[in-house]
């Protein structure tokens, strides 16, 4: 098989990421593979012919699909918000990945009490340049951001200071005087004397899968997209669900309403004396309470590990984007 036509997969190559992109994939019963041990870059996905690993950095991984040299990867949003100019016509981000989770943010001294928000920035920026003879400094590595979210927030006297190392001591240092950087827990920003602005989070970002739109989508390339896909979103489902059966002789379309309504709840199967419903975890608990109170004898639940459907989201989702 050509390379041309194989599905490449951008994954993390180190640390964290990578081991929580692996568990992601395994979850749904996709092993990413190494051919000679940790330092190979290249893999493959178990079972899925067709489909070929890269292992890379986020940013590469995030550079790869724009330029279409990966088909899809797991990156964070914050890179492709950052990296990809006109990012949505260019990439599709098929899934949240609930890892890797952590904010842009403007942060400025603790010490400037007066601005609180946006709006306060945009004041001071206006007479900084009277009062100290230049613009503000801003120091970060999310150029494009930075200036697309000042711009919607009338800040225009400032100056990039790019940062390539640690950005919350820029003001500390006297580089710059405020800071836009990426943040978990704020604990380091407090460290350095700085707040969060409190409209200042520009992005709450995690990892996501993310399609590429103009790599080349061979049939090949398609279908094994289509196999990894569906058994993503059956693993996802099945994490995020239960099966709720309960002892129910009298069902009524008046009482499927009402368990749909208040509990997201759908009927699933029907026999004589119980009805088996499929609801989400979380409203597992309430739906049984209700269900007892409408008569009910027993209510039991149980986890599922993969839900398939014939239509398959994600892979619908990125179809509709490829045409």
């Amino acid at each position: 098989m050509s390379p041309v036509q194989k599905l490449i997969v951008a994954s993390p190559s180190k640390g964290r990421l990578q081991e929580n992109a692996a568990a992601f994939f395994a979850r749904a019963g996709l092993e990413l593979t190494q051919g000679r041990g940790a330092r190979d870059y290249r893999g493959a996905v178990a079972g899925v012919e067709g489909a070929e690993v890269a292992y890379l950095s986020a940013s590469e991984i995030t550079r790869r699909l724009a330029l279409g040299e990966a088909h899809l990867g797991v990156t964070g949003e914050d890179l492709v918000r950052e990296e990809i100019a006109d990012a949505e016509k260019t990439v599709e981000l098929l899934a949240p990945l609930g890892f890797g989770a952590a904010n842009v943010v403007v942060a400025v001294p603790q010490a400037w009490i007066d601005v609180r928000f946006m709006s306060d920035l945009a004041d001071v920026a206006d007479g900084f340049r009277g009062r100290h003879g230049r613009g503000l400094r801003v120091a970060t590595k999310y150029v494009n951001t930075t200036r697309r979210f000042f711009a919607a927030h009338g800040v225009s006297d400032y100056r990039i200071v790019e940062s390539s190392g640690a950005t919350e001591g820029a003001p500390a240092a006297g580089s710059a005087d405020l800071i836009v950087d990426i943040t978990t827990t704020g604990a380091t920003l407090a460290a350095n004397a700085l707040k969060v602005i409190e409209d200042g989070v520009i992005l709450r970002s995690q990892a996501n899968l993310v399609a590429s739109l103009t790599a080349p989508w061979s049939d090949t390339a398609r279908e094994a997209a289509r196999i990894i896909l569906s058994r993503i979103a059956a693993e996802e489902e099945a994490r995020t669900t239960r099966d709720v059966r309960a002892s129910l002789p009298a069902l009524n379309q008046n009482l499927l309403r009402e368990a749909e309504a208040n509990f997201g709840a759908a009927l699933r199967k029907k026999d004589d004396d119980s009805a088996t419903f499929s609801c989400p975890a979380k409203t597992v608990a309430a739906l049984a309470d209700w269900l007892i109170a409408q008569g009910a004898k027993s209510v039991t639940s149980a986890r599922l590990d993969y839900v398939f459907h014939a239509e398959n989201a994600l892979w619908s989702k990125l179809a509709a984007r490829l045409g």
